[in-house]
Formats: structure tokens, sequence, C-alpha cells
């Protein structure tokens, strides 16, 4: 179990149906057993829960990251407040992926703030404590009136990367805003750094318009938080193949992988794509350089160090 083993107060591990593969290698991890739940459907297709087993003072960790399809976020709030009705001592929201975590601000007339709506309805339902990895924005823990634990895969990749031979590597990020995150991962690495300088002319379209930094004649390793349809990280990577750079990879916390984002990574000069398992990515919406990372360990051990009253930064040291 790897010096994992639960402390003797009581512990319930449980999962939503958004992602049960990356909550069973938690509890792997953990060597313990996840709460058994029964997750159905009414006949007109509403959502029903229910704890199948005594969770009465318990200390209960619920998996379930918020991407689409939005139910996700309602099973969410259905297993927080089951939970609570059933006397649980304390209830942690393990949230992998925060949905909704891009709409952090209002920058347009008569736009809602979808991330602090969630937050609001995580806190009403019931939820003590929040774990999440890698939200889009570091602020995004302010929306939240309760105690959040804020995750980095960067370890993850890190040693992933560590592993491979790359030929004097530079970390890229792909906008001014992930500067400060590549800049850590390039210190990680013992790698140059560079900055791409984009504009958004419209929502989900990006281009590029400079690069800033050495990249001819680097391996180059493109770094983002998420990977949505792929937009960014191919006019990256096509803008760096033309400044002469040579082997690129991507690496993302998260992959949603939307519309297009199969087909730009797979005609892309991408040597390889490597995420984690926040997300369950099906099989046709994954491109041939795919490389799945699983987080199942580094959360596990959050967990247990949050139950047993330890620092969770400890981990990042």
């Amino acid at each position: 179990m790897d010096g994992l083993s639960v402390p003797s107060r009581g512990l319930k591990l449980m999962s939503g149906s958004a992602n049960r593969p990356l909550a069973e290698a938690i509890a792997e991890s953990m060597g313990i057993e996840l709460t058994r739940l029964n997750l159905g459907r009414f006949a007109d297709g509403e959502i029903s829960v229910r704890i199948d087993e005594n969770v009465r003072g318990n200390d209960i960790y619920i998996v379930q990251p918020t991407n689409p399809p939005g139910e996700n976020i309602l099973e969410l709030l259905l297993l927080i407040d089951a939970a609570r009705r059933a006397s649980a001592a304390r209830i942690t929201c393990v949230m992998p992926y925060y949905g909704y975590g891009r709409q952090d601000r209002k920058d347009q007339p008569r736009v809602p703030i979808g991330a602090k709506l969630m937050a609001n309805m995580i806190v009403a339902a019931g939820a003590d404590r929040v774990l999440g990895i890698d939200f889009h924005q570091h602020q995004l823990q302010g929306f939240f009136d309760i105690p959040v634990d804020h995750l980095y895969a960067m370890p993850v990749f890190a040693n992933h990367y560590k592993k491979k031979t790359l030929r004097d590597p530079v970390i890229v990020a792909p906008d001014v805003g992930s500067a400060k995150m590549a800049r850590g991962f390039a210190k990680r690495l013992n790698a140059s750094l560079a900055i791409i300088d984009k504009r958004r002319p419209a929502p989900n379209v990006s281009e590029v318009v400079n690069v800033v930094g050495d990249v001819t004649g680097h391996d180059c390793i493109l770094v983002d938080d998420m990977i949505d349809t792929a937009g960014t990280v191919t006019e990256a990577a096509h803008a760096l193949k033309a400044l002469g750079a040579l082997d690129i990879y991507i690496c993302a916390t998260h992959a949603l992988f939307s519309g297009p984002a199969r087909q730009r990574l797979t005609d892309a000069p991408i040597k390889e794509v490597a995420v984690t398992d926040t997300i369950v990515v099906p099989e046709s919406r994954r491109p041939p350089q795919l490389a799945v990372l699983s987080v199942g360990e580094l959360i596990a051990k959050a967990v247990r160090y949050t139950h047993s009253e330890q620092s969770v930064s400890s981990l990042f040291d």
C-alpha cells in the first residue's frame, strides 16, 4: 500500500458515475473499498442516489469531476446531501475537474459567473471541504467559504518527462497567463522557458502572434491546464515547428477534447499528448499520440493527509 494505510478513524470514499475508474485507483492506493452506493434513475430520468452502508460519524470523500453533462454536477450535489442527512462527520468534495471554472468573472454584459454559482451550490449542499486539481484560475479557491486544498498535477508530468531523453528542452507557455505555471515546470526539469503571445478573436478560436524565446533546435513541451477544442495547442505546435523546433510534446491536466480536438491533435506536428485521468476520455475522442497519466496516487495521499490532519502542501515540497 506504499505507506498509504488509513488511520483508524472512520473514512469512507464514495464515487459518482462521472469518473469511477479514478475513484477505484484512489481506493486501491489507499487500500480501502469504495462505499456501496445505489446510483440509478427514476422512470422520467431523474437521478436517484442511495448510500447502502452506515456512514454516521465518518469522514466522507466524494470523488466526482463536474465536466459535462450537467447531470454530473447534480449527482455530486445529491451525494453530498445524502451524506449530510446520513450524519457524516465531515464531507469533502474531491473534484478532480472544476466544471464551469472558466466562467470566473463578468467580462461581458449580462453574463453569469458560473464558477461562483458552482461554489455556492456545493457549499449549500453541505460540503465541508473541497479538494481539486489545477483550477483554471487559482483565485477560484476564494469563491468557496469553506477550506479548499488545491493540488497540482505538475509533479506527475515532471516525473513522466524526466524518464524521456529530451534534447535541450524548452517549456512553452501557450499564453501569458500560463507563464507562471510554465516557469515552475521549467525549474523542475532544468529547462529553459518560452512564451507564446496570442490573441483570441472569438471564444474557442486562437491565433498565434509571436513566440518569445529560443525554440530552434530544441524539444518543446507545451503546458496548459486543459485542452478543450485543441485550437490553442495545435496552432502553437505549428508555430513552433515553423521556427525550427524538434519534437513537440503537449501536456495538460484536463482532457476535455471537444468537437474537432481529436482531428486537430492527430494532424498537428505533435509527438505526444500527455494528460491525466481527471476526466474520462472516450476512445472515440482519443488522438493516437495520447498518453494518460494517473493522479490516483496523488489524490490518495492528499485524502490521507487531510484525514489525518497533516499538511497537504508537503506533497509539493
